[in-house]
């Protein structure tokens, strides 16, 4: 990151399961949960918060300056699929959809979200 750049662009991403199949049970989802936290940091992504569910997940970011939201995408549902699909957390082969939605939040509407 730029030491001269600075921005806070609060994003709602969501994204699906393939076909919208509800492939995260209770225990599937808490898991995949902490690991795109974990991994978000890692990768320069500040995520306030994620909640996976059965078919979709939701992550609020702080977009970084020197990525874009399609790749932040990308490294989310990549690493998450394949960590999944790794760790055997669920049976079978576990697949995010294709596509997702990005949208920008108030920083004042942060709290809400």
């Amino acid at each position: 990151m730029s030491t001269h750049a600075y921005s806070r662009l609060w994003t709602h991403l969501i994204w699906e399961t393939l076909s919208r199949e509800r492939m995260l049970d209770k225990r599937a989802a808490a898991r995949t949960s902490r690991y795109l936290t974990s991994y978000a940091l890692q990768k320069g992504i500040y995520m306030k918060i994620n909640y996976v569910n059965a078919d979709h997940t939701h992550a609020l970011i702080d977009l970084p300056t020197n990525i874009c939201i399609e790749h932040v995408i990308k490294l989310l549902k990549g690493s998450s699929s394949h960590w999944i699909n790794q760790n055997r957390i669920i049976r079978g082969k576990f697949f995010w959809g294709r596509g997702y939605g990005a949208f920008s939040v108030s920083h004042s509407d942060v709290d809400r979200v």
